[in-house]
């Protein structure tokens, strides 16, 4: 056996696992094909690089997301802490700066003398696991050769979908004749509130998101523009599922006029400064860097052709002179079938010295796959040591995702955290959000008794 644990991918279930091992005093060979190769959505030569959305979503203790962030920072999660550390205006979410996140998740890694970063494409992974531990974690973008490699050892032909990045565009050329600043719900105009009082109040609304109201009329024509638009073809031999997560703004809006309205789109909890009315439908921008220079297009994942979305989205009321920084793209993601695949310590059946992290589990966003890194570390040093496996209790968001993505399902589709998989509280309580914050604080308590 050798004396390090070897990873198979930078990214942020990879950094996450080589950070947790090295704190534990294992070695580690941290394998990342960046800047040698790059996927057709990466770009940055940094580890941990954030390639659709800035956001990791909700940091509230009744959502989600938010709870499993809290879990994470309770077992002193690296990623969590720089995200953190480098974190945007975004409301009540998470949002980071993704340069400076990337850059600064590098540094650390970099100067832990216990892990040696190896700019390298590895395909050899059955003369890997021959030899000692591995922690696959090259992300839903695997290397064509070593995705090969994967279906050799699993046996399974891989699993994939697609995923879509929505556009980022510069402050600047936003027009705020049409545009404003607010949350949602902050910026409503209350019921005993006059308008001038109101007007005043959301004078110096949070500038983290910016908003863009439409009228019927408007909403329409931009509508019907994008249901006719031109978009990228995918190649024929490959399979055209899309998850539902991700989906590409143009096919929802092939589902029914008002989709979007009820979508991403959706006008409740803001009032036009113009009108002091609820808009017909809006749209939100989000702040994605730490100055306040770019923001990108919530919801807005796209599959159509650069020109067409410079063309669409500009008919946007306050984006008509809208100056692109980057497009939306589409591309391949892809997920092994770990339902059949994996245990819930995310560790391959057919062989221990094999452990899988990140989005290729079936763990579906940022803060999910950090958490599938942390497990797969802390059970590979067991491995390692020769002690017994930690097993999450299902109570916690980490091991309720673990265990679903283990548990056998002929549907199976990637997972984002909700409360949907937790087990049921044993007394019945109706108030959703009374219901989410005894399911959060039951979690927390299992994590800190170390009920796992």
């Amino acid at each position: 056996m050798k004396d390090y644990i070897t990873i198979i991918g930078g990214g942020l279930a990879g950094c996450e696992a080589a950070y947790q091992i090295a704190k534990r005093g294992i070695k580690v060979k941290l394998y990342e094909m960046k800047p040698v190769k790059f996927t057709e959505a990466h770009s940055n030569k940094n580890l941990a690089e954030i390639v659709c959305s800035n956001s990791f979503k909700s940091n509230l203790h009744t959502n989600a997301c938010g709870l499993l962030k809290e879990e994470l920072r309770e077992l002193d999660s690296l990623l969590i802490e720089v995200a953190d550390e480098t974190q945007v205006p975004a409301g009540q979410a998470l949002a980071v700066d993704r340069e400076i996140f990337a850059k600064k998740v590098t540094e650390q890694i970099e100067k832990n003398e216990l892990i040696e970063i190896i700019h390298q494409e590895i395909t050899n992974i059955e003369q890997i696991s021959k030899e000692g531990i591995v922690i696959i974690a090259t992300g839903p973008l695997t290397s064509e050769g070593l995705a090969k490699q994967i279906s050799k050892i699993t046996g399974e032909d891989k699993l994939y979908f697609y995923d879509a990045a929505a556009p980022i565009l510069t402050k600047e050329s936003v027009n705020f004749n049409i545009a404003f600043y607010g949350n949602r719900y902050e910026q409503e105009k209350a019921k005993n509130e006059t308008e001038e009082e109101w007007r005043k109040r959301i004078k110096d609304q949070d500038a983290s998101y910016i908003n863009l109201p439409m009228n019927k009329e408007e909403y329409e024509k931009f509508c019907n523009e994008l249901i006719n638009a031109e978009v990228v073809t995918l190649h024929n031999f490959e399979k055209k599922e899309i998850f539902e997560g991700c989906m590409p703004l143009e096919i929802m809006a092939k589902r029914g006029i008002d989709t979007l309205r009820y979508g991403p789109l959706k006008p409740v909890g803001f009032d036009d400064p113009r009108t002091a009315k609820r808009p017909y439908a809006l749209v939100q921008l989000r702040q994605d860097d730490t100055n306040g220079i770019i923001y990108n297009l919530v919801g807005f994942q796209t599959n159509l052709k650069f020109g067409e979305q410079k063309r669409v989205f500009s008919m946007i009321p306050g984006l008509e002179n809208a100056e692109f920084v980057k497009y939306g793209v589409m591309h391949r993601n892809t997920y092994i079938n770990s339902t059949k695949l994996l245990d819930n310590t995310y560790n391959l059946k057919s062989n221990t010295n094999i452990f899988f992290a990140g989005q290729i589990t079936g763990v579906e966003g940022y803060v999910e796959s950090i958490s599938s890194g942390m497990v797969a570390a802390l059970n590979a040093c067991h491995k390692f040591e020769n002690k017994d496996k930690t097993i999450f209790s299902d109570l916690t968001m980490i091991g309720a995702l673990a265990k679903y993505i283990s548990t056998e399902n002929r549907k199976f589709q990637p997972m984002n955290a909700n409360f949907g998989i937790l087990p049921e509280l044993e007394t019945k309580i109706k108030d959703k959000k009374l219901k989410y914050e005894k399911l959060a604080d039951r979690a927390l308590s299992a994590l800190k008794n170390k009920n796992m």
